[in-house]
């Protein structure tokens, strides 16, 4: 039987904007306030797709939240009309109402954490929305994106859903984006790595001083328990505390992995030694490929800055291993030079495909940051919302949905336009139709 790992893309939203919510990440803070275009975002996301589908991957779309999210800002005691709403929020409480329009849905490595078939006790896919409780504009998130991955993976019988963890600092989850796969095949059972910031329950271990830790180990354990994975399949790894405070907010901006390969900074991990060893043992007597990117080649600022570790790396159907970068890459001298010479060490990585993903590398997300990895066998991917996955025709169909519903720019005080709302809502309303999803939106359901 064939498998895949499909790369479910996540759509920019209309209300995509710069308002620098993200403590802890460099891009978002120094581009708060800049003129943001949420058409070319999208755009931009959906070249990425396409040009992934062209490459003979398997691409599929996850859809955006609906923002300005009005119903948290009544839940916070704005009342009144929608304008009236807006207008109170945007003037009473700043950053609460920036955080009630932000489009950070798109960065679809924080929508969930999932296992295949192959790893799991019942043999099916599990799914677990990240909570996302350090960051109230993307705490909001987990029980629409829980929606939305249950109409696209509606089946039962191959496709098990979660409830996300409890909305507690103790149990922060931040998803993908601290959860890597290693595999020799994507349909047999891998070795799943889970990279955490610290210990919830014991503050005498090591931690940033300056960021936040967003992911804990008690987090990533539940989510093992949820899933039924076995101890043989997990390995716990510990974020280095020195590169969280250098700007190092997920897992996913120093390393990256895929099947037999991890592509990591040497200053990535905690005790890596130890680690690197337990992943050896539990992995098995199959080829291991451990990619370790020195500071005198590539300093974690310059890490950072390109997102040279926020790529993503794809196995083609040649069975070579290519890495998707975003341009950034290829526009700093030392990272670029590393790309070049890699390709040439005699590692699985073949290539590097340069992509322009710009409107998203702004606010702190790269390549990676835009797509959830699902691995799927040939009979679960005949399960999944046919709708949901990207081909010329659907490909078309929401570049023009795009060019019909998206403002070509918008600001901060675009954002308490009420006609936004409108257009927002009329947006997702035809989207939910393209994509076959039903009534995931709060506003559908009131």
């Amino acid at each position: 039987m064939k498998q895949f790992e499909v790369n479910f893309d996540g759509l920019v939203g209309p209300t995509h904007n710069y308002a620098g919510l993200s403590f802890g990440n460099v891009a978002s803070l120094s581009n708060a306030n800049a003129v943001s275009s949420p058409k070319q975002a999208a755009k931009q996301g959906l070249g990425k797709m396409k040009a992934l589908a062209d490459m003979g991957m398997m691409q599929g779309i996850l859809a955006p939240q609906e923002r300005p999210d009005i119903a948290t800002l009544r839940r916070l005691g704005f009342t009144g009309s929608d304008a009236t709403v807006l207008e109170n929020a945007a003037k009473q409480a700043r950053e609460v109402f920036l955080a009630c329009c932000s489009a950070s849905s798109m960065w679809t490595a924080n929508a969930a954490t999932v296992s295949p078939g192959a790893d799991t006790a019942d043999g099916r896919v599990h799914f677990t929305p990240a909570n996302l409780t350090n960051k109230f504009h993307r705490s909001l998130e987990p029980e629409v994106t829980g929606r939305i991955l249950k109409a696209t993976f509606a089946n039962d019988k191959y496709f098990a859903h979660h409830t996300h963890l409890p909305d507690n600092e103790h149990f922060g989850d931040e998803g993908a984006a601290n959860h890597t796969r290693l595999c020799t095949d994507y349909g047999h059972a891998g070795l799943e790595l889970f990279v955490y910031g610290r210990h919830a329950f014991d503050a005498s271990k090591p931690a940033p001083k300056k960021f936040p830790a967003r992911q804990t180990l008690e987090a990533s354990q539940a989510i093992a328990r949820l899933h039924g994975l076995s101890d043989e399949q997990v390995v716990y790894i510990q974020q280095n505390p020195d590169v969280i405070d250098q700007g190092v907010f997920h897992n996913d901006v120093i390393a990256v992995g895929n099947q037999n390969v991890l592509f990591y900074h040497e200053q990535a991990f905690y005790d890596t030694q130890t680690k690197l060893d337990e992943i050896r043992r539990k992995f098995g007597d199959h080829p291991l490929h451990f990619i370790e990117v020195k500071t005198d080649d590539v300093s974690v600022l310059d890490a950072v800055k390109t997102y040279l570790f926020n790529t993503q790396i794809i196995t083609l159907p040649s069975g070579d291993k290519t890495i998707i970068a975003p341009t950034e890459c290829q526009e700093n001298d030392a990272v670029s030079r590393y790309l070049d010479n890699l390709v040439t060490m005699g590692t699985p990585i073949k290539s590097v495909n340069y992509f322009d993903v710009k409107q998203s590398m702004r606010n702190g997300g790269g390549p990676a940051c835009l797509r959830l990895r699902v691995a799927l066998t040939e009979q679960e991917l005949d399960a999944v919302n046919p709708n949901t996955l990207i081909n010329d025709q659907q490909f078309a169909r929401l570049n023009t949905w795009v060019d019909k519903h998206y403002r070509d720019e918008l600001t901060e005080n675009d954002l308490r336009d009420p006609q936004l709302v409108t257009e927002s809502r009329t947006a997702l309303d035809e989207l939910t139709q393209i994509l076959k999803l039903g009534s995931v939106y709060p506003f559908q359901q009131d």
